[in-house]
């Protein structure tokens, strides 16, 4: 250490920098070098303090930046670490700003926030704006944590990594004086308690901390279910009858009356029953009478969602809609902007698995895909009643004094269903019917495809042009801001425009990308979720023109074909070329649905009418503010092609091709060797490699020879579903158990994705099960179906031919809690009896050279496997990368790396692709379960994770990039 420098010294950390380089430019130096760090207070604590050094100074013209890149050295309570430490003294003018993202709190919208925060990170940071990232758990705890966790995939898993992996504040008070001098303004995406009622507003205004948002006054008035309706009904507006039931003691001979009153039979009257403050979507139920009102009222009491609990009348013939309201005025001068709202329609026909008592938006239909719920942005209503949405919602935002941003939900009722005829208020009477606004939330979700995301989308913002008009206009509230809110704010310096016969003229020298995704395999979601991830970061980059493409399903492709076309002819299916706006749905219905109803000449002619009146009414505010660059989203429509047509112009254009598409054609080398065939390149591996992959059997064949190098495969037998349908059940049971020698078998198709239609069966009534469901052609299994607990079993459609039957085998459970501790580790139990555990891991790199990223133990929380939620859908499911050290050991996860390159460079994979395998955690033997030539790779799939865990880190902007760029490389 002797000739290295310190360059900062604290009482609990020194920071020594040696091999020092300066660089100088012209607008500033920087000095880079190697490090330790020397701490008694734990690795990320002290590196944490380090990467928000730079905040503490307060001298706009000089700036201390720690990198996030670091390599332990020891475990001991001295720990040393190396780092990379970039010193930079700016020129005048260059002022970053200094952007601080909370997320979690402790409502059960939790998930949700973690969901909004990773989309605000991708989109906001630059150059112009650095982004540190705060957490507060369910029990108000705050902690700062690294850009990095926030890809953490879901409240389980973040809760588990807290303590080795952020640095912990004593009291919400030490989190805002922290926040006071290493952030200009906090950006709050905390939904529901804490985050939208005032909570985390009334803390950062008792410190003077600069927020995005509305203040906590108003929070709380707006925010509460009970006190909005009354304060709606003052200010003029119609409002649904409601009353308001207060802890576990209600009195029922008023409730009785409450229905009779509004003429609703009080054993049977239909009632939504919510918590007055639970956000939007949480707790609400639907109930009839008064008996179950009062049952399901105590319900929300003892799930602790709310003990204060409002009935209101359900709204039969009634359409729901939300609205994005912006306010884009200056100082005191308010000017709030509503968007083109969304018509929220339920879709129940045919769903056998929804009950009218559950007919209503709730939690899984707002935020997981379902092909329950169909978007319209604008509504279908009337163009008057479009008007008074847009009319009321601006009134109210203005009237209860939000601030910046929010969304407004509410109902249109027709005439022909309207019960407020004789309501003395007024505002909200049209002449097609009556508009209600009914909740307020003041911290809307920022998913990626968040309402937010698509109504702005639709009148011209791209995802960063959105967040950062709404930081910038918050920052005018704020005089030490004035500068930051003054200057240039970020405009890309291209259009996002990506109709393919428009954009490629414009954009010279870019480079050509089509990401492609759908299908109509059980993978569908995911796949549309994978390529508007990728889609989405890849917009990062200026050098790179992006276009988002839907293969659509069979069914659409047959009933288009042209006279003289084979039906059966792959290369037939339709491919839509689609416009920013039309991606960000849940569904891949959605999207084929937004695109037939946007080329509808009258539907489009109203929405560009409409698309003009927002924009002019935007424009009316923005104009005043330097910051605001332009609108950089184009007003297009979708584009329809064969996917021969799609393929030549790639060609044409000199496209890579981005594969997101997972199974079916996208997976077993159709698509490939289509793009083969005209020398079109693609990520992922190649036509031969995919089509073994995706056959079971075929992948078994071709590893088998690996067994003395620690590569094993499992037994397999082979059945047509035939066989299984027409052979007696306890037959085919007592066959298969005694020639693969077990008791407990796993069945799964055998082609196709890696989740579909696997199941665990204990016993001949559960084959006998998963056979009915063969049979019938269902879609799905639901839960509790077979012996064994499971969740729910997405099928393949049609049904497979052919179903491989394998041993199950057995792991020990892992279990990730916070609510104990023991000798392997804070929150992880694991007994280790059978010495495997299930892995699954990425690949990535040249054909001959793949590079096996750190494996992720699986952690289960509903049976024995994983669903698609549980791998893809940010909310659910467990992985830990890398394994905790109590699990694997360094040396026997170093042969596991080896053994997975082994079978990667066996198979001839290229790009990336991801390996599912158990592991023995004594000798690193792999024994393989599958392999995924195109993986997820939704926001906070497991990929993400092993990709943050390399040195250096690989963000998924920089992840995805370079998997295009090996697209290009790829061996011919």
């Amino acid at each position: 250490m002797a000739s290295s420098t310190i360059i900062f010294q604290a009482s609990n950390f020194t920071l020594h920098l040696s091999n020092k380089i300066e660089v100088e430019s012209s607008s500033k130096k920087a000095l880079f070098g190697t490090g330790t760090l020397s701490s008694s207070h734990g690795n990320w604590n002290s590196l944490k303090l380090l990467m928000n050094l730079h905040n503490n100074n307060k001298q706009k013209k000089k700036k201390l930046g720690i990198c996030c890149s670091y390599t332990p050295l020891g475990s001991s309570s001295m720990t040393e670490e190396v780092f990379r430490v970039e010193k930079a003294e700016e020129e005048e003018g260059g002022r970053v700003l200094r952007v601080g993202i909370i997320c979690g709190g402790p409502s059960a919208e939790r998930g949700i926030s973690l969901n909004s925060a990773r989309s605000v990170l991708d989109h906001i940071q630059g150059d112009d704006l650095q982004v540190s990232c705060y957490y507060i758990d369910c029990n108000l705890n705050a902690y700062a944590i690294s850009s990095a966790q926030v890809y953490s995939n879901t409240p389980s898993d973040f809760d588990y990594k807290l303590e080795s992996l952020a640095q912990s504040f004593e009291t919400l008070g030490d989190l805002a004086e922290h926040l006071a001098t290493a952030v200009d303004i906090v950006f709050p995406v905390i939904h529901g308690q804490f985050g939208e009622d005032g909570g985390i507003q009334e803390l950062l205004e008792k410190y003077d901390v600069p927020f995005v948002g509305t203040g906590s006054n108003e929070c709380r008035q707006a925010f509460d279910k009970y006190k909005a309706s009354l304060e709606l009904s003052k200010l003029g507006f119609i409002t649904v009858p409601s009353f308001l039931l207060q802890g576990y003691g209600t009195n029922k001979s008023e409730l009785s009356e409450w229905f009779k009153r509004h003429q609703l039979d009080p054993d049977s009257g239909k009632v939504v029953v919510k918590p007055t403050r639970g956000g939007s979507s949480i707790g609400v139920r639907v109930a009839y009478g008064v008996a179950d009102s009062i049952v399901k009222a105590n319900e929300i009491i003892s799930e602790g969602i709310d003990n204060r609990v409002l009935i209101e009348i359900f709204l039969e013939g009634g359409s729901e809609f939300t609205a994005i309201v912006l306010d884009v005025g200056t100082g005191s001068d308010h000017c709030p902007v509503v968007l083109l709202p969304t018509e929220v329609e339920l879709q129940l026909h045919g769903a056998n698995d929804v009950t009218e008592n559950d007919a209503i938006f709730n939690y899984r239909r707002k935020y997981l895909p379902t092909q329950q719920v169909a978007y319209h942005t604008p509504p279908q209503f009337p163009l008057d009643v479009i008007k008074n949405i847009r009319k009321g919602a601006s009134v109210l935002f203005q009237q209860l004094g939000l601030r910046d941003f929010a969304r407004i939900d509410g109902w249109f009722l027709p005439n022909s269903s309207c019960k407020f005829s004789s309501s003395k208020n007024e505002f909200g009477r049209t002449e097609s019917g009556i508009v209600l606004f009914t909740d307020i939330n003041l911290i809307s979700g920022m998913e990626q495809t968040s309402f937010l995301f698509q109504q702005a989308s639709k009148v011209g913002f791209s995802h960063t042009n959105i967040l950062r008009s709404i930081i910038h206009h918050a920052c005018l509230r704020f005089p030490n801001l004035a500068s930051v809110s003054g200057m240039s704010g970020h405009v890309p310096s291209r259009s996002k425009s990506s109709n393919l016969n428009k954009s490629f003229p414009h954009r010279e020298g870019a480079r050509k990308v089509f990401v492609i995704f759908g299908g109509d395999t059980s993978e569908r979601q995911v796949s549309l979720m994978s390529g508007t991830n990728v889609w989405l970061n890849l917009q990062a980059f200026d050098d790179l023109e992006v276009t988002p493409c839907l293969l659509s399903s069979t069914s659409e492709h047959v009933s288009s074909v042209d006279k003289g076309k084979k039906p059966d002819d792959v290369r037939n299916r339709t491919v839509w070329s689609l416009p920013y706006s039309l991606v960000l749905r849940h569904t891949t219905e959605e999207v084929l649905d937004a695109c037939i109803e946007a080329i509808e000449p009258d539907r489009a002619a109203l929405t560009s009418d409409l698309r003009k009146k927002v924009m002019n009414d935007l424009m009316e505010g923005l104009k005043d503010h330097n910051w605001f660059k332009g609108f950089d989203i184009a007003d297009e429509l979708p584009m329809r092609f064969s996917l021969e047509q799609w393929i030549k112009l790639a060609k044409e254009v000199q496209a890579t091709v981005f594969i997101a598409v997972h199974g079916g054609i996208g997976e077993d080398g159709t698509l490939q060797s289509l793009l083969d065939a005209e020398g079109v390149p693609y990520t992922g591996p190649g036509s031969t490699a995919s089509k073994i992959c995706m056959d079971k059997v075929a992948t078994s064949v071709a590893l088998k020879h690996l067994a003395n190098s620690g590569v094993l495969t499992i037994s397999k037998d082979v059945r047509r579903k035939e066989d299984l349908i027409n052979k007696p059940i306890n037959d085919t049971w007592h066959d298969v158990t005694k020639k693969l020698q077990c008791e407990t078998l796993c069945i799964k198709p055998a082609k196709d994705g890696c989740s579909t239609g696997v199941a665990r069966l204990c016993c001949s009534k559960d084959l006998a099960v998963y056979v009915k469901a063969l049979e019938d052609s269902l879609l799905r299994i639901p839960p509790k179906s077979l012996s064994k607990a499971h969740g729910m079993i997405e099928m393949p459609n049609p049904p497979p031919e052919l179903l491989i039957f394998e041993p199950f085998i057995e792991t020990d459970e892992i279990i990730v809690t916070s609510k104990f501790e023991n000798e392997t580790g804070h929150g992880l139990m694991w007994k280790g009896h059978s010495r495997w555990v299930e892995i699954t891991v990425g690949v990535v790199g040249k054909r001959g050279a793949m590079h096996s990223l750190s494996p992720s133990v699986t952690v289960k929380e509903n049976g024995d496997i994983l669903s698609l939620e549980e791998k893809f859908q940010g909310g659910t499911g467990i992985n830990l990368t890398p394994p905790p050290l109590s699990i694997i050991s360094a040396k026997v996860l170093e042969r596991c790396k080896q053994n997975i390159e082994l079978i990667a460079n066996t198979l001839q994979l290229e790009g990336f692709s991801r390996i599912d395998a158990f592991v023995n955690v004594d000798n690193g033997e792999v024994l393989i379960i599958e392999v995924n030539t195109v993986p997820g790779m939704t926001p906070s799939t497991v990929l993400i994770h092993q990709a943050l865990s390399e040195q250096p880190p690989l963000y998924p902007h920089h992840f995805f990039r370079k998997l295009l760029d090996l697209a290009s490389e790829r061996i011919v």
